[in-house]
């Protein structure tokens, strides 16, 4: 059974790595990335199934070297709901430190200030789901480690 959770945590965390490699490149160069949304998801995605997966263990009776294990499982899918979260409000931030009301303030600026706007909401929130890949990729190598 450590071998099913050991093939969880490192699928995980290579998807997360993968998103977090790609999503901080495309940040650092500017453009936007659909793939990057799409491996990012994915990564989100593998965290859950991690935490599925050491739920279904707990209930089969595995018992991880490290009691450890357990935190380090399901702690990405908290991980991941706490960046989504802060993923939401990048958007007012970056109106907020641009002295704009809301939506329909940006909606006023030539296209050239629109753009910049929204490619400033998009890295932001690039930035915050990469660096959470990054948190999940240690905690999934954490578990792998202690499975």
């Amino acid at each position: 059974m450590s071998t099913v959770a050991a093939l969880f945590s490192l699928l995980a965390a290579a998807l997360n790595a993968l998103a977090a490699g790609l999503g901080a490149w495309r940040w650092y160069r500017v453009e936007p990335s659909r793939a990057f949304w799409i491996l990012a998801r994915a990564g989100q995605f593998s965290g859950v199934a991690l935490a599925v997966c050491a739920g279904a263990l707990a209930a089969a009776g595995f018992h991880p070297t490290g009691k450890l294990f357990w935190l380090y499982a399901l702690l990405p899918v908290a991980v991941s709901f706490v960046a989504e979260q802060l993923r939401v409000i990048s958007a007012q931030a970056v109106l907020d430190a641009r002295g704009l009301e809301d939506a329909q303030a940006v909606g006023r600026l030539d296209e050239a200030g629109q753009r910049s706007v929204v490619l400033a909401i998009v890295r932001r929130e690039m930035a915050t789901i990469a660096l959470a890949a990054v948190v999940i990729v240690f905690l999934a190598l954490r578990a792998w480690g202690t499975s």
